[in-house]
């Protein structure tokens, strides 16, 4: 796996804080005071593209709704098709949510 990249004391912490919130208006507070607007928005928009295309949705299209570039939407199907799995298993787990 390529996470190793990413270990550290201060990213730990980080995780170990977005995990301790337990709903949305939670992360909505955090994030607020976390990060940018713009910041938000790009996570947001990258997660949007990722479940497109897990969907099968067109380049066209993704583009068109999301407003994402080509560029950002191909980075994105890198790390879906060579990536760690991170945004399968969120998506999967969220998709298991809403057949509950």
């Amino acid at each position: 796996m390529q996470i190793d990249k990413l270990r550290g004391e201060q990213l730990d912490q980080l995780f170990e804080a977005i995990l301790s919130l337990e709903t949305k208006e939670e992360c909505y507070r955090f994030f607020d005071d976390l990060a940018t607007m713009n910041e938000v928005h790009s996570f947001a928009q990258r997660f949007q593209v990722a479940k497109m295309l897990v969907d099968g949705q067109t380049y066209q299209a993704i583009e068109d709704q999301t407003k994402a570039s080509t560029a950002t939407i191909s980075r994105i199907r890198r790390c879906i098709n060579y990536g760690n799995g991170g945004y399968e298993m969120a998506l999967e787990r969220m998709k298991g949510k809403d057949d509950a």
